[in-house]
């Protein structure tokens, strides 16, 4: 079984959405999905807003989009966007 390394942009709706509450959701529906957590960070955007970025591994066989789908239907999310998929060795 491959594995694939990804990460995923998230938008919170606001700059009042609660982060830590996406962050626990997101990561969750990741595992969920049989992914594997890696990190995440915060990347400013502009006016106090700030993107989290999510790196995981996920399995290839797995297909990525309903990682995408499922992410995007977390409350406070504004858009889940794939920025990197690639073949991790191992």
């Amino acid at each position: 079984m491959g594995m694939s390394a990804v990460q995923y942009k998230i938008m919170p709706e606001g700059v009042d959405s609660d982060f830590d509450a996406i962050k626990t959701a997101v990561e969750a529906k990741i595992v969920e999905l049989g992914g594997m957590m890696s990190s995440v960070e915060e990347q400013p955007i502009a006016f106090g807003l700030k993107a989290l970025i999510f790196s995981f591994a996920y399995p290839e066989e797995n297909e990525i989009d309903v990682v995408g789908n499922a992410l995007s239907l977390i409350a406070e999310i504004s858009s889940a966007e794939m920025i990197d998929y690639r073949r991790a060795l191992g």
